[in-house]
């Protein structure tokens, strides 16, 4: 898919309204995807949450103690599409 996130607004309840690049929005409740363990434990705390940041270089969200969420698993979430697995072939 491939596909940047261009916009980022962090709502209630760990929740998160993304917008990516060819127009497809929603929202995503990251308390269902992720489990705060680990690197995202610091996520927890809803206001720490809340400084969730735009990565143009990388097209996803993250936060400053180095969590990050894969645009393509949001993609696939908000648009409905599967993801697309790429397949190496050996000649």
């Amino acid at each position: 898919m491939l596909k940047d996130i261009v916009e980022v607004h962090p709502l209630t309840n760990y929740q998160l309204k993304l917008r990516f690049e060819d127009g497809v929005e929603g929202i995503i409740d990251v308390s269902k995807l992720v489990q705060f363990t680990g690197v995202f434990e610091p996520l927890k705390n809803l206001d720490y949450f809340n400084q969730v940041k735009l990565s143009s270089e990388w097209g996803t969200v993250y936060w400053d103690s180095g969590a990050d969420l894969d645009p393509d698993v949001l993609y696939s979430y908000l648009s409905k599409q599967p993801i697309q697995l790429k397949t190496a072939s050996i000649s």
